[in-house]
């Protein structure tokens, strides 16, 4: 198991913006594709952004193409969610995932938008976007 730690999150009026950060531990971290999902009360947890382990290709859902951006730092362990342009619908709980290349192989694109991909999950961070 590696822990992933989710942090940034909180409440923002709509237009606003926020930066989500996920801090994972381990030396393999570098090798992990990286995703974020989110989740609202009632709903499927959802793809939203997703970034390859070098960080030179990255996803991201319709709903939110053009308003966040996806990047990593592999040498702090780090991935970060820049979100703007938030809408109320936005709100969700957020999570940090990691896929694992040890058990399954690299992903191919379509790989990177499915939750059952990913081997680690953090604990979610709360976005809470007010109209």
């Amino acid at each position: 198991q590696v822990p992933l730690v989710e942090s940034g999150g909180g409440l923002v009026q709509a237009g606003g913006s926020l930066r989500l950060s996920c801090a994972a531990s381990g030396r393999t971290f570098s090798s992990y594709a990286m995703g974020w999902f989110r989740q609202a009360p009632g709903m499927e947890r959802e793809f939203v952004a997703a970034i390859s382990w070098s960080g030179g290709s990255t996803y991201y859902a319709d709903s939110v193409k053009g308003r966040c951006t996806i990047s990593r730092d592999n040498a702090k362990g780090t991935v970060y969610l820049q979100m703007r342009s938030l809408k109320p619908e936005d709100t969700a709980v957020y999570y940090c995932a990691a896929h694992d290349p040890y058990y399954s192989g690299y992903l191919d694109p379509s790989g990177y938008l499915d939750p059952n991909e990913y081997t680690y999950w953090g604990q979610g961070t709360q976005v809470t976007v007010s109209s």
